[in-house]
């Protein structure tokens, strides 16, 4: 009977969908290994405030490594101070959701502590194996790790997020165990695009362009009155990452952020194996394409096949004349 130790990532003291999943799936991990402890841990400064908050998801103890080095997240630090901290207490399993950050820091972490990983799993078995995708997803894998400690990171789009209860669980400060003097990197700065509209891994409607919107003059007069008047979040192919037509944090696909919202909407989307691993598990898809062969129309719930140039800009004003109604 082990218990899990999750890592709780924050953005200034807010804690996403995606943290709260990995605080769910710890939950259910120890459950199932035996009924364990899962105990939540936040690294940074002055967390007095987000450590309470995160009290009160569910958890048997809530962990803040306090510290002003942590202030800025730095994988090698955050590295250190996670794996010590995974150590002294004697955890079975270290998890952490499979965000930018979750994918930086805990191949640091099981490599610190030389122990097995598992990526992305999707679900728990009784018997607490766990289950990860293959293949960009088409197959699925069933792990068991061996060894007194493990690593694992959670899907985002794989679980539910933990809800607040009416109790808080403790919270205690721990100081970390960080030696900054071996440090091969250091905090520069962090550039935050701020925009109106909902993040791209939370949205309940994502509307996403790919290589078929020509440039990315078309991603700004075509596609985002679409986007604006769904009231959602732009996402992109990988292809028209790679065009430059947008920035890779829009990306949606196996080597860009995995979405499941309620709807989601391609347009100018092949529909290429990599990118079909980021949103086919998301409730209704809609897809706009030229080309009847295009292989999204195989995971669409509904297809257009139209030029995108008149067909999307016919949806806009359709949109309107329903909200002003």
């Amino acid at each position: 009977m082990g218990d899990v130790l999750v890592f709780a990532e924050h953005q200034a003291g807010h804690f996403s969908k995606a943290t709260l999943v990995a605080v769910n799936a710890g939950i259910e991990l120890a459950k199932k290994r035996g009924g364990g402890k899962c105990i939540a841990v936040i690294a940074g400064e002055n967390l007095d405030g987000p450590a309470g908050e995160l009290a009160r998801y569910g958890m048997s103890k809530v962990i803040a490594l306090d510290d002003p080095k942590l202030a800025h997240y730095l994988a090698d630090l955050y590295a250190q101070a996670l794996s010590a901290l995974a150590k002294s207490l004697g955890a079975e399993y270290v998890l952490a959701t499979a965000t930018a950050m979750g994918k930086d820091l805990m191949p640091r972490v099981a490599a610190r502590m030389g122990a097995p990983m598992a990526s992305e799993i999707v679900s728990i078995g009784g018997d607490g194996t766990l289950v990860r995708p293959l293949y960009a997803g088409n197959a699925l894998a069933t792990v068991e790790m061996d060894g007194p400690i493990k690593v694992v990171s959670v899907r985002a789009t794989a679980f539910d997020s933990a809800k607040p209860g009416d109790s808080a669980a403790p919270v205690e400060k721990a100081k970390p165990e960080l030696d900054p003097a071996g440090l091969k990197m250091q905090f520069v700065s962090f550039n935050e695009i701020k925009s109106d509209r909902p993040q791209l891994t939370e949205a309940r409607i994502v509307v996403s362009g790919g290589r078929g919107l020509k440039s990315g003059e078309n991603f700004k007069t075509v596609l985002e009155p679409l986007v604006d008047e769904m009231g959602a979040a732009m996402g992109a192919s990988r292809a028209a990452v790679d065009a430059g037509f947008v920035p890779n944090d829009l990306q949606v696909g196996q080597t860009g952020k995995v979405v499941a919202p309620e709807l989601y909407v391609a347009v100018g989307i092949s529909g290429a194996i990599q990118h079909l691993a980021g949103m086919k598990d998301s409730k209704t898809i809609v897809a706009i394409n030229k080309d009847e062969e295009a292989p999204i129309f195989n995971v669409a719930d509904y297809g257009l096949v139209a030029d995108l140039f008149k067909a999307v800009p016919e949806m806009v004003e359709a949109l309107k004349k329903v909200k002003h109604s």
